[in-house]
């Protein structure tokens, strides 16, 4: 009977990626869930909770059938929600003010819907970042100006939410100058890039960050680094994550320290001066300059595929983790790690960034034992999984280190199939 009172809270995941299904896992397994439920959802997410066919972004449906279910948690994926202000929505609403929301306010969710707004906060905290100069199409001869003033190559991004895709790396300043135009006065983004922050190069090794806040205390997770480009070696077109490994090898006690007293601390101190309400998880991109850490971006929740690799190393309860939200007594928790690595091997559908065929049948994940297949464009249809996006699959594997654990991925990806399959095989190689 004590464990059934204990079950009490009816769960709401936002979201239908490959994150999602990896927080749906560890969700299910609380001893503080009752029912869980994920919208949209994906096949994964179908075969441990009950998936809701909703858009996410329709704040007034997200509220219809969180009474309707009797939702006491929601725990926000993806960042449009967030960014165009679920929390502010819930909490305003009496009839939803006391549903958990597990993400920040609008104000805060800025760090990630505003380049410029972030790149602000870093600079007024004294945080380590590129210097940089934010452009309109109204001055755009001062863009064109502020270019000639860095050496290449040339970073422009769009200050919105772009999908990923609005980052751009250019090494001739004549096809920069040609970008910028086309952002600015062009449209190229859409709304995202009416404002353009144009930033200095670093050259450096990228690895993620990943801190849990209830708004006064902190928790770091373990590091990540994955691996955006479709090509091998780093080359082609960004996506959205083609695979991860944590913890970052050559993240030494040391550059750990840096990144805590010189990155984290400011920032959650400067949340508070700034008066920006946050709780939930900020992702910090950091780059490796010679062994100083410097902020790229800020995204205000986890990331995919990195989600992947960090939540299976974390051993508490997640839900007992988000209710000590409430009373901000996040720092009466310890974080349990599992001292070994993990590795994600994303399997994405051919032509993947661009485009690409869905409703191509998956056979194969019955025949993985040894490591976690996590859904994401992946649909059930009767009996059959199949391909319904551009990432379908991740293999998540453990290891006594960041190899063993690639090669136990690798050899799962093996017995998995659809037509046009693809993944990186080098994952790894800059390590």
């Amino acid at each position: 009977m004590v464990f059934l009172q204990k079950k009490s809270m009816n769960i709401l995941i936002m979201g239908s990626g490959g994150r999602e299904h990896a927080f749906a896992l560890k969700i299910a397994n609380s001893k503080l869930t009752k029912r869980l439920y994920v919208a949209p959802g994906n096949s994964g997410t179908q075969q441990i909770a009950t998936n809701v066919p909703i858009n996410i972004n329709d704040f007034e449906e997200v509220k219809r059938i969180s009474l309707e279910l009797g939702i006491n948690m929601i725990i926000v994926g993806p960042e449009d929600p967030l960014v165009s202000g679920i929390h502010d929505y819930f909490a305003k609403d009496e009839q939803t003010k006391s549903i958990a929301i597990i993400g920040p306010k609008k104000n805060a969710a800025r760090l990630e819907g505003s380049k410029d707004f972030a790149k602000r906060f870093l600079i007024r905290h004294n945080i380590p970042t590129a210097s940089y100069a934010t452009f309109t199409k109204e001055n755009l001869n001062q863009g064109y100006e502020f270019l000639r003033t860095l050496t290449p190559p040339y970073v422009l991004k769009a200050d919105g939410l772009a999908s990923g895709k609005g980052v751009l790396i250019i090494d001739n300043i004549d096809e920069a100058k040609n970008q910028l135009s086309q952002m600015l006065v062009g449209e190229k983004f859409g709304r995202a890039s009416s404002k353009v922050v144009i930033e200095e190069f670093l050259d450096g090794i990228e690895l993620s960050c990943f801190v849990l806040t209830d708004g006064v205390n902190y928790k770091v997770l373990p590091t990540a680094k994955d691996y955006k480009r479709i090509g091998e070696g780093d080359t082609g077109l960004n996506t959205g994550g083609m695979g991860a490994i944590s913890p970052v090898p050559f993240a030494n006690n040391e550059l750990l320290n840096k990144i805590e007293q010189n990155i984290i601390i400011p920032t959650i101190k400067g949340l508070k001066k700034d008066e920006i309400e946050y709780q939930g998880f900020i992702f910090i991109g950091l780059i490796n300059v010679n062994d100083e850490p410097k902020v790229i971006e800020y995204n205000v929740r986890m990331g995919d595929p990195e989600t992947e690799v960090v939540l299976p190393r974390i051993q508490n309860d997640f839900v007992e983790i988000f209710q000590s939200f409430k009373h901000k007594t996040l720092d009466k928790i310890e974080l349990k790690i599992d001292n070994r690595s993990t590795a994600t091997v994303v399997l994405v559908s051919g032509g993947y960034p661009s485009n690409y065929d869905k409703g191509i049948k998956i056979t194969g994940i019955d025949r993985v034992v040894d490591s976690t297949v996590y859904h994401a464009g992946a649909i059930q249809k009767e009996d059959s999984l199949y391909t319904n996006g551009g990432r379908v699959l991740a293999i998540t594997s453990f290891g006594d280190n960041f190899q063993q654990a690639l090669d136990n991925s690798y050899k799962s990806a093996l017995k998995i199939n659809f037509d046009s399959m693809y993944y990186r095989k080098d994952l790894g190689f800059d390590l």
